[in-house]
């Protein structure tokens, strides 16, 4: 089997045709990140990007596809209709493709009340074994074939103030993971465990405090082994560490459509358990 992942998209507005007062004050303050900081620049393809990288999946017939969050740029309803036309009919089927929210996609607490993401990805939220849901949709898992099963985590909280950007699963969803991973029905299937914030960084290291995953530990305590997989995004790089006999794999899809940097893996999965990777980058 074959579980194509990707992450941090990143589908832009153009925020100055955009009146101020329906940006609110933390995109005001990201504007500088758009503008000196050149995301806007860096993420002008995007959407080119995410399509491209959808088609060749489907080309390369994996089994399902993986978007670990980070959509947008900073959570405007354009932004996750963009994300959605890019990924065209993959979108449309949870039988085939999952998608996650991260720390971008609820940036306000506006874009967090009404729902934004939901209403654009919610039906990728399904879950074949709803029983063990602790906090909304969260955790669930989609069974792919006979081999491999896609649990879906949240760690992306609306932020006290921009630049603080950490995930929390919390204790409900971790404990809602631990007994799912009990039931006879994962019996024998490698297990993909999808959450937006990372459990280590490129150097096998604990993230920054205002930005990793403040409960990693607890999270990889649950997953020993080859068996098990974890597929992330939120830091900008592509990378894999191997598992080990006391945490999972981890696969970190870095940012899929920045400019210069685009790509994706191809996660290998074989006789119940993860068989490596492949990354590739779209032809544009």
């Amino acid at each position: 089997m074959r579980i194509a992942h990707c992450s941090d998209v990143h589908i832009t507005e153009n925020y100055f045709s955009l009146p101020l007062h329906r940006l609110g004050w933390r995109r005001w303050v990201a504007l500088a990140e758009l503008t000196v900081g050149g995301r806007a620049r860096r993420y002008a393809r995007a959407p080119r990007a995410l399509a491209a990288i959808a088609n060749e999946a489907q080309a390369r017939q994996v089994d399902h596809f993986i978007l670990s969050g980070d959509l947008t740029a900073y959570a405007l309803e354009g932004e996750f209709l963009g994300a959605r036309r890019a990924l065209g009919a993959l979108a449309d089927d949870p039988r085939r493709c999952t998608v996650i929210p991260g720390n971008h996609d609820v940036f306000t607490p506006g874009s967090h009340r009404t729902g934004r993401f939901a209403r654009h990805f919610g039906h990728l939220l399904e879950s074949d074994l709803p029983e063990y849901r602790r906090e909304g949709a969260f955790p669930f898992v989609r069974l792919v074939g006979a081999e491999a099963a896609v649990v879906g985590l949240l760690s992306a909280r609306v932020p006290h103030t921009p630049g603080l950007s950490y995930g929390v699963i919390g204790q409900a969803q971790l404990e809602g993971l631990a007994a799912l991973l009990q039931d006879a029905r994962l019996e024998g299937r490698a297990v993909l465990v999808t959450v937006h914030h990372a459990p280590l960084n490129p150097k096998g290291r604990p993230d920054r405090w205002h930005h990793g995953l403040r409960d990693a530990d607890a999270l990889l305590r649950l997953l020993p082994g080859p068996r098990y997989a974890v597929l992330h995004g939120h830091i900008h790089h592509r990378y894999h560490h191997p598992a080990t006999a006391e945490r999972p794999h981890i696969f970190g899809a870095g940012s899929s459509t920045e400019a210069g940097r685009e790509g994706y893996w191809v996660i290998d999965v074989a006789e119940g358990r993860i068989a490596g990777g492949q990354q590739y980058t779209p032809v544009l």
